[in-house]
């Protein structure tokens, strides 16, 4: 459902949020600390007192700093992986409610701690990331405890946030509409960028299409790329992250599947460089077959690429008319072949992403989202 808009508060009332469950700001891991961190900056930029909870690793007391007029509450952890996530939120929590302020929290992992905001009235505003338990590398186990952890996230949550409208109506099975709004994801348009992070890597501009997700399966990585070695293409396949062809057959797989065009070249972490290989690029393949609102996708239609993407409700409704999809190898195959082959659809199709990214997903109409939906929560 819409959120609906709030008057905006007196000038010396300086509204206050908490905003718990990502490893915290600067943003370094991925979507959901991007995603914090720009509604964060939003926030502040809006008269807002923002504190942030940043998991660090290492042993020792909590402490607090300021960054980028943010306010850092830094909890160490000594545990690694989920346990440590899991360490990492029940501190955040306690800490907190001590202060009794409007909590936003992104995911719903340990929403099993979030009681303790319910108990004593604290609003808390919980973004529901997807549909998580259903994703497949988990394991039965852990699919078993963020199932749990899901239901018990639409009962304590004062509001529940989906990142697309097919994850609202799901939650609706959950929790009642009305306590459920949409907000998706954003990103920075992208409308220059140097040729650097291109060239450097024995690239040419223009000459290329890219690949970046997270290695596995539910990614469609296998079909994409054998879809694309299917003939020469005259150009590069370019694929993001790390593949270790000994420790795991998927990656075997993908790495025996690709032609010579093919070009792993590793994991990137610096956005910057990210953002200038999207930029320089003749085009995206987006392979995630679950999940809402993907930021890679998102952040593929700032840059102005093409999108080529799985053919399902969540894609299509991101990327809407001006992609092509496919569901197979052989599908992949063909639209690539037909992308290539026409410089006025490339540039058409990147127009249709520009314009799809305008209106839906630059930062400040997303955060603004978010600001709303928190100054309904305001005590």
């Amino acid at each position: 459902m819409p959120v609906p808009m709030a008057p905006r508060r007196p000038t010396g009332d300086r509204p206050t949020v908490r905003i718990l469950g990502t490893h915290g700001v600067p943003a370094a891991y991925g979507g959901f600390e991007t995603a914090a961190e720009n509604v964060a900056l939003h926030l502040r930029d809006h008269g807002w007192r923002v504190i942030v909870y940043c998991q660090e690793t290492g042993d020792g007391p909590t402490r607090e700093d300021t960054w980028n007029g943010l306010e850092r509450v830094i909890v160490p952890v000594s545990r690694e992986g989920w346990l440590g996530t899991s360490s990492f939120d029940l501190k955040s929590i306690r800490h907190a409610v001590r202060h009794r302020d409007v909590c936003l929290t992104f995911g719903y992992n340990t929403a099993v701690f979030n009681i303790a905001q319910r108990l004593l009235r604290i609003p808390n505003v919980i973004n529901m990331d997807g549909i998580e338990w259903s994703r497949a590398r988990w394991g039965k186990a852990r699919q078993a405890i963020l199932w749990t952890n899901e239901r018990i996230a639409c009962f304590v949550g004062d509001h529940l946030i989906a990142d697309h409208p097919s994850i609202e109506v799901y939650l609706t099975t959950r929790a009642r509409h009305s306590k459920i709004s949409t907000i998706t994801y954003g990103a920075n348009a992208v409308t220059d960028a140097p040729t650097g992070p291109v060239t450097d890597r024995g690239l040419t501009p223009g000459k290329y299409l890219t690949l970046i997700c997270r290695p596995i399966p539910e990614n469609s990585i296998l079909e994409l790329v054998q879809g694309f070695s299917a003939r020469p293409r005259g150009v590069d396949l370019v694929v993001l992250g790390n593949y270790d062809g000994e420790a795991d057959p998927y990656h075997r797989a993908v790495l025996d599947a690709a032609g010579d065009e093919v070009r792993f070249v590793g994991a990137i972490y610096d956005p910057a460089e990210v953002a200038a290989l999207r930029f320089h690029g003749a085009g995206y393949l987006h392979g995630h077959t679950v999940g809402g609102t993907n930021p890679s996708l998102v952040e593929a239609m700032a840059a102005g690429n093409p999108v080529i993407a799985h053919d399902n409700e969540y894609n299509r409704w991101v990327a809407a008319d001006g992609a092509r999809y496919f569901a197979t190898a052989q599908d992949a195959d063909e639209r690539i072949t037909e992308l290539l082959a026409d410089d006025g659809q490339r540039a058409a199709m990147g127009r249709a992403s520009r314009d799809r990214h305008a209106r839906e997903f630059t930062w400040e109409h997303v955060a603004g989202q978010y600001r709303t939906l928190l100054e309904r929560y305001l005590r």
